[in-house]
């Protein structure tokens, strides 16, 4: 049995971005973590597995909501883990944690995660799935953060 989920996809597990993230937090669970030092168990250990299993969580969480602002706006908060792991990664390189050979390949991975996570925020945007359901105006979202139709910030 298939679940309809946004924009007309069948369930989550046709979506490839979110699969590219799962095996994001499996190499970082498993390649990354295990070569920190003990004293790092409670600090960068604890920190980038929990960005990383974040950005898959909130690809899933947005694709479980029906209208599309909603969506764009957990791709956004999944983008920022991103960019939070990929911090953790590069402050396990540079503090000779990691090889350069396993930066790289998981390097690899948040970057292509974050192409496909890109294409997938444009992708909600031009569908806009909900958009003339009622309650689609309401905000969704912190009126302090971009919404999902202005990719510029706020003005102060």
């Amino acid at each position: 049995m298939s679940q309809i989920g946004q924009a007309g996809e069948k369930g989550l597990d046709s979506l490839k971005v979110w699969h590219r993230a799962r095996e994001l937090v499996v190499a970082v669970h498993k390649q990354v973590v295990p070569r920190l030092p003990p004293e790092e168990k409670w600090d960068l250990a604890k920190q980038i597995r929990r960005s990383s299993k974040s950005v898959a969580a909130n690809i899933a969480e947005g694709h479980g909501r029906y209208y599309y602002q909603q969506g764009v706006f957990f791709c956004y908060i999944a983008r920022g883990s991103l960019d939070e792991t990929i911090n953790h990664l590069v402050t396990a390189f540079e503090l000779e944690y990691i090889s350069e050979d396993l930066y790289r390949e998981v390097r690899a991975m948040a970057d292509e995660t974050r192409r496909m996570l890109n294409g997938y925020i444009a992708y909600l945007k031009k569908c806009k799935q909900g958009e003339t359901e009622p309650g689609s105006q309401l905000a969704t979202t912190d009126p302090n953060i971009a919404s999902a139709n202005d990719d510029q910030p706020p003005e102060e």
